[in-house]
């Protein structure tokens, strides 16, 4: 006779994947960060020291990871102040019909390339480009040109979570509040808002974790500035340890965030 799978038999293969492949790398890669480097020949020395993350608090290193900071969370309130409104017209203004084609639209960007992408806004940033032709300048290449990059690489991803969250807001709410008096500032300030920001932290999950280790738009439009990315990409050849110590960085920042946002019940949007 046949014997059924169970659920954890069926879900057996994928654990062993994630354990294996992703937790295995992120455990091999904070065990490198105590590991010591030999000045002659560039190989790892499996040596323990702490070394690796006291440089961590230098002063060059802290102003890198301080402006990735500043650029995610700058990417993220961008994404949050556009995609609020445009969220809103697709679920409450825009005819039903029309909804699955905005969805789509907001979907299609995802489906080009990134290269493409973070070139063609090297293009329009570039002095004669679209943005000097257009409107008599340019910020050029740095922070500003890759926070409105990265700000358009992953605005879907806080477009989408934000325009479920308005789907799931009852109607009654909004009458409720229209008939007891309450303004339309009141009532987004105090029904509206609430109940989206669940909606908001989830997308600000992606915008922040993707913008904080993201370094080939930061390559491709930001000139010569250092970002997380960019340091972890050079240490890489010339001292893995430390280089395993800032991406070790990378996750403990991200953990925090995660942690703080599952506070919001953020988590149950994803």
């Amino acid at each position: 006779m046949r014997q059924r799978r169970t659920p954890f038999g069926l879900l057996a293969a994928p654990m062993a994947w994630l354990v294996v492949a992703y937790l295995g790398a992120l455990v091999a890669i904070f065990a490198t960060a105590f590991f010591t480097t030999d000045p002659f020949t560039n190989k790892v020395v499996t040596t323990f020291t702490t070394e690796n993350f006291s440089g961590l608090f230098t002063s060059t290193y802290l102003r890198i990871i301080g402006r990735t900071l500043l650029i995610a969370a700058l990417v993220t309130i961008l994404c949050m102040v556009i995609a609020v409104p445009f969220a809103y017209f697709m679920a409450r203004v825009a005819p039903r019909r029309l909804r699955g084609v905005l969805v789509a639209a907001v979907l299609v960007p995802l489906w080009a390339s990134y290269l493409v992408k973070a070139y063609a806004w090297r293009a329009m940033l570039q002095p004669e480009g679209v943005l000097d032709s257009v409107f008599g300048g340019t910020p050029g290449y740095g922070t500003v040109a890759v926070v409105l990059t990265l700000t358009y690489l992953w605005l879907p991803y806080m477009i989408l979570p934000v325009y479920s969250g308005f789907e799931r807001l009852p109607e009654a709410h909004l009458e409720a509040s229209a008939d007891l008096g309450g303004s339309t500032a009141t009532t987004f300030r105090r029904i509206v808002l609430p109940s989206l920001t669940p909606a908001i932290v989830a997308g600000s999950v992606f915008t922040f974790s993707l913008s904080l280790g993201d370094y080939i738009a930061v390559q491709i439009v930001g000139g010569k500035l250092q970002v997380l990315g960019t340091a972890v990409r050079q240490n890489i050849v010339l001292d893995l340890p430390f280089a395993a110590a800032l991406g070790t960085a990378s996750v403990v920042i991200m953990v925090v965030y995660l942690t703080l946002a599952g506070r919001t019940g953020a988590l149950d949007n994803l």
